[in-house]
């Protein structure tokens, strides 16, 4: 098992032949045109056409353009082969074009083409409700379990010192932020949420998706009633985080400027497929790409 970052190599060897495979799969809500906008993060930043612009690291780029009042015009990708050239290739293929906010040409600079380490797209959606999504990361669970396990305060509360002086920074996978066991109790609270969903709810579309350090949990049935706006979000967080005591990130569930690992990306730090998965046995050693280099 291989559990690193991954190697600019590796990285597009993954999107240029093991990706494509995947693209079928994807859940049908994910198009080129249906989330308002898909995200690209860098290792390093990459600069753009503007010289007064700083580099970028991170960027947005909307599915449509739009009009004054907000309403589509043009779309950006025509299908979901232009949304894997951008993936591949994010200076050359950027939709904003010969913008003078695009990235850089490559071409044009001694800095090389910039390769995706996380590939997003938007919760927010032009052809169905606010996506509804519950983030569960391990990080949280490390810390929440360093705490139990080290009573004194330890350098005013830092988070690198309680995880070391529990022993999480040494546990397999050696120097991040928690530990494999951390993975496997957010997949296992990734089910739990799943079951509330379907018990509590009467939710008769979930998903449950391995994000590379956690899980994400969709509920896709429409809401008549709210459309699971903003309101019953924040119920829905009180409910998971007192009722039933899971660890969510309750921003990720409120936000609807928030973005979501794209399922069958390439989590790059840790050499990772994102993933629909189906049991809280799911082995994430069976996530490692084949193009990754153990």
């Amino acid at each position: 098992m291989t559990w690193r970052q991954a190697t600019r190599e590796e990285i597009y060897a993954y999107y240029a032949e093991e990706f494509p495979r995947y693209i079928d799969n994807l859940p049908e809500f994910i198009t080129a045109t249906g989330p308002k906008q898909y995200a690209v993060a860098f290792r390093e930043s990459h600069p753009v056409r503007k010289d007064e612009v700083p580099n970028k690291d991170f960027i947005r780029r909307d599915t449509w353009q739009t009009d004054a009042s907000g309403d589509r015009t043009t779309p950006e990708f025509d299908d979901f082969e232009d949304v894997v050239a951008f993936i591949r290739h994010p200076a050359r293929n950027d939709p904003l074009g010969r913008s003078e906010f695009a990235l850089a040409d490559p071409e044009v600079l001694e800095k090389p083409d910039p390769r995706p380490d996380a590939v997003y797209y938007a919760l927010d959606h032009w052809e169905r409700p606010w996506v509804l999504l519950v983030d569960i990361d391990a990080k949280e669970i490390a810390r929440d379990r360093a705490e139990e396990l080290v009573s004194a305060d330890v350098d005013e509360r830092d988070d690198d010192a309680f995880l070391d002086a529990a022993g999480i920074l040494d546990a397999a996978p050696e120097g991040y932020p928690y530990a494999f066991e951390d993975i496997d109790r957010a997949i296992e609270y990734g089910f739990e949420v799943r079951d509330i969903f379907e018990d509590d709810f009467d939710a008769e579309e979930t998903m449950v998706v391995y994000s590379g350090q956690g899980v994400h949990v969709y509920l896709l049935d429409t809401d008549p009633a709210h459309r699971y706006d903003e309101q019953s979000r924040e119920v829905l967080n009180d409910l998971l985080l007192e009722t039933y005591d899971i660890p969510i990130d309750p921003v990720v569930t409120a936000d609807r400027r928030r973005v979501a690992r794209l399922p069958y990306s390439l989590h790059a730090d840790v050499c990772s497929i994102v993933q629909p998965i189906e049991s809280p046995a799911f082995d994430v050693r069976s996530a490692t790409p084949e193009v990754i280099d153990e």
